[in-house]
């Protein structure tokens, strides 16, 4: 049998400058239509401040492929939808 290893991130905290180890669990992953809409989330362990932050490509193969928990944002205009 293969012991599974927990996957843990290095992540910083911009309000208190803390600088922390976070599992794959304690990170939200949301996907939107751009690059600025795509971001990763988490509260700080040390001062309790949501912090958000763009995610690359990079950042979100690496998190998708972890099992960080990932929301899908979708646009409210449909194609075609518009005025003339």
């Amino acid at each position: 049998m293969r012991r599974v290893v927990p996957v843990v991130f290095k992540a910083a905290c911009p309000d208190c400058r803390g600088r922390f180890e976070l599992a794959a669990n304690a990170l939200r992953l949301a996907i939107g239509g751009s690059s600025r809409t795509t971001f990763y989330s988490f509260t700080c362990p040390e001062c309790g401040t949501a912090v958000r932050k763009p995610a690359g490509e990079r950042i979100v193969q690496l998190l998708s492929g972890a099992g960080v928990r990932t929301l899908r944002l979708h646009s409210t205009v449909r194609a075609g939808a518009g005025t003339v």
